[in-house]
């Protein structure tokens, strides 16, 4: 059943019962009669454009799910969804390029809202090594297939368990958030994949660790890394809002020197 078949109270519905809010909870943030939302959820009042887009914020309903809404509610969408190529975009594109390459010497790379590769520096190299499944590296490329994928990176990552259940917890956040049938469907594939657990017994997080590190083996080094997210703010547009750059840091000494030696290797 499309957006157009389903009611927008139903929607609205549905995203209150995904934020786990209340009727009273919903009403109290919108600043509205629970009484008036009661109605609109039912049917028997049809709320107006602007009714639509407050509620949808209250919810922090994604940009591309509040088009749906508003098409349910009988309103044109509010926010365009352009192409990454669209002239449109090009501010945003040539901003992600200045942050992936000002990052180096250190690995950094774009993706969109199923986490199909947009852009990545030179330095995500080392991410990229001795991957046996060449299908994995054809576009478009899923970074968490390719990262937990038996055939992909996986098999180098030293803290496997831990690195794959901090990327499913991710994954299932996203879902939550979103309602991706797409990402349900990934979160389903990437959970067939081995665990990296010993014994089925979980890792114990280390006492005084403060973020949840990646360990990668490369070549007779293990290189270690934290990674910040970074996203656009205010975006009125469905593509842009959906992009993110995840931007890995040294956690150690001998993965800074070892990044910098890599920068000069491919300088020469």
């Amino acid at each position: 059943m499309t957006s157009a078949q389903i009611s927008a109270g139903s929607l609205i519905r549905e995203w209150r019962t995904r934020r786990r809010m209340s009727q009273l909870d919903l009403a109290m943030e919108a600043e509205i009669s629970q009484r008036h939302l009661s109605f609109v959820e039912s049917g028997r009042a049809a709320p107006s454009r602007d009714m639509v887009l407050h509620l949808a914020e209250q919810l922090s309903i994604p940009l591309r799910q509040r088009n749906q809404l508003l098409l349910a509610a009988g309103f044109a969408p509010s926010f365009s969804e352009r192409s990454l190529t669209d002239t449109a975009l090009a501010p945003a594109m040539a901003a992600i390029e200045i942050v992936l390459k000002g990052h180096e010497p250190f690995p950094a790379l774009a993706v969109d809202r199923h986490w199909n590769l947009v852009s990545a520096n030179a330095a995500i190299g080392p991410f990229l090594a001795n991957v046996a499944e060449p299908s994995l590296l054809t576009p478009p490329v899923n970074v968490l297939r390719l990262s937990l994928h038996p055939g992909g990176v996986a098999p180098r990552i030293v803290n496997l368990a831990e690195w794959r259940a901090h990327l499913l917890d991710r994954l299932k956040h996203q879902n939550d958030a979103s309602g991706d049938p797409v990402l349900v469907e990934l979160e389903r594939e990437l959970r067939t994949y081995p665990s990296g657990l010993k014994g089925g017994r979980p890792v114990p997080i280390e006492p005084n660790a403060i973020v949840h590190p990646l360990r990668l083996a490369h070549g007779d080094a293990v290189l270690s890394f934290i990674s910040t997210i970074t996203v656009f703010g205010t975006p009125l547009d469905v593509t842009l809002s959906e992009l993110a750059i995840e931007s890995f840091f040294p956690a150690d000494e001998q993965t800074r020197t070892a990044l910098v030696r890599l920068a000069k290797e491919r300088a020469k």
